[in-house]
């Protein structure tokens, strides 16, 4: 078994699973949805391409830096907006709460076919299109491939082994895996894509635990 390791770092992402309307909410830890998302940008793939080898692929996290979530709140439409019959509203503007993640720092691992993590990499390499973290405004501050990225080990093995991705100096502290476990998992998330055009979601469950700091050296 094959496990794919990518890198997600930026001053800003959002992971949200229960968005409804002027609500967006963001997880503490990047969604599947959100990574296939990534995933098939990186691939160019459209909408309505069917995605069941990238949903078939078992996903983890470990969390090198959890992050702050913020609050931002919008304000749309003050001078007018088109709405969907053509006219234009000028009355009543739109308001929202939109949640983010700031400042974190995580190791995304994706278990499965060895030959199509290598296509992944390639791409994720050199994407068709752009990549963000969740809203478009949100980009990578850093590559999100890892020179060695494609491990020959199971999942949980490689995020475990793995350097740490930080530039901060921690001692004494534990890092949060959560992987994918439909059997045994106790933590519930509404974010395993079945399309995306329409958009489509099942819950997938997880399982959570601590770790040791790994050392800064290179590889596993």
């Amino acid at each position: 078994m094959s496990t794919l390791l990518m890198r997600i770092s930026a001053p800003m992402q959002s992971w949200g699973t229960q968005s409804h309307f002027s609500h967006r909410d963001t997880g503490r830890e990047p969604s599947k949805s959100g990574i296939v998302g990534l995933l098939c940008a990186a691939q160019g793939r459209p909408r309505h391409q069917d995605i069941a080898d990238l949903r078939a692929l078992k996903m983890g996290v470990r969390l090198d830096r959890p992050g702050s979530i913020l609050r931002d709140f919008h304000t749309a439409g003050i001078d007018g907006y088109y709405k969907v019959s053509g006219s234009i509203e000028r009355k009543h503007a739109i308001l929202s709460e939109r949640y983010y993640l700031a400042d974190a720092l995580f190791l995304v691992g994706l278990e499965g076919d060895a030959g199509l993590l290598e296509a992944l990499q390639t791409a994720l390499r050199q994407p068709r299109w752009f990549l963000f973290f969740g809203r478009k405004a949100f980009l990578p501050a850093e590559r999100v491939w890892l020179d060695d990225g494609i491990q020959d080990t199971d999942l949980e093995t490689a995020l475990r082994r793995y350097r740490y991705l930080g530039n901060d100096a921690q001692t004494g502290e534990d890092l949060q895996l959560l992987i994918e476990d439909n059997r045994n998992g106790s933590i519930l998330r509404n974010d395993q894509p079945i399309s995306f055009e329409p958009r489509r979601f099942i819950p997938r469950r997880l399982r959570s635990q601590f770790i040791s700091l790994p050392s800064c050296g290179e590889g596993v």
